[in-house]
């Protein structure tokens, strides 16, 4: 039987990191991939995402700390690649949707992946991967 998959976007993480109700769902699929019974990734570039946010917001310290947090957890880090950029220019062409969240959408095509957010933007690409709403 094939594993779930998921790809997280920076919007998931930071619902987990800011303890919101819908952060349960994402906890949930890191126990699931702590047990080897999902895998779940994250794009590099939404990495910097959740870096830049939570620096306006709270710090970079804070921010430098939340992504060392990241790199413990069940997430493989999903490296940028010529391919995976221009996989993501080309979401970016035919879907009004952040460069960032390209790429999100670009990775989930790429692993057969469902996208876990709580992002409105990504109703526009549903019909090029699946989503988990939070």
């Amino acid at each position: 039987m094939n594993k779930p998959k998921y790809i997280l976007d920076s919007y998931a993480l930071l619902a987990y990191f800011q303890a919101e109700p819908t952060g349960a769902k994402v906890r949930n699929i890191l126990k699931e991939a702590s047990a080897g019974a999902a895998a779940a990734f994250l794009s590099l570039i939404s990495l910097g995402e959740i870096y830049y946010i939570v620096a306006r917001k709270r710090g970079e310290e804070t921010a430098g700390e939340i992504t060392e947090i990241i790199s413990r957890l069940p997430v493989g880090l999903v490296d940028v690649t010529k391919e995976r950029v221009l996989a993501a220019a080309r979401v970016k062409a035919q879907h009004p949707v952040s460069y960032a969240d390209a790429f999100v959408v670009a990775t989930a095509i790429e692993f057969t992946a469902t996208i876990v957010t709580g992002d409105p933007e990504f109703k526009e690409t549903e019909s090029r991967a699946a989503v988990l709403w939070l």
